[in-house]
């Protein structure tokens, strides 16, 4: 019987070591768990995405308040949540703050989430 080998195929290098790979130490679980944390929340995650699929790669805070049934102070809490776990980066221009998703930070999110190839080794 052919022993299978586990190989990791990633397109460039990672930030973050997948989860199929090798155990998380402490301080990467506390790290992680925060970002977890931030997109636990429906309000948060639905921010997100939109921030993510706005066509031109930001959004202005004004655009977003008009898409939820919350008031504009608690729209702006969320937006900071995300953006202290590191999944947003915002730019202040005027009296307007601009969202876009931090593309390390996804990229590190994939990389999480990647698994193993697995090819028989010969």
């Amino acid at each position: 019987m052919a022993q299978v080998k586990s190989q990791l195929i990633l397109a460039e290098p990672c930030g973050t070591t997948p989860l199929a790979a090798d155990a998380m130490t402490p301080a990467e679980a506390t790290d992680m768990a925060r970002v977890f944390k931030a997109l636990s929340d429906p309000v948060r995650l639905r921010l997100l995405s939109l921030i993510a699929s706005h066509g031109v790669g930001e959004v202005c805070v004004c655009d977003l308040t008009e898409k939820f049934d919350v008031t504009a102070p608690t729209i702006s809490f969320h937006l900071k949540v995300l953006r202290e776990a590191g999944l947003v980066e915002s730019q202040r221009r005027a009296t307007w703050v601009y969202y876009r998703v931090s593309q390390p930070m996804l990229a590190n999110l994939s990389c999480f989430f990647a698994t193993p190839a697995l090819s028989a080794a010969r």
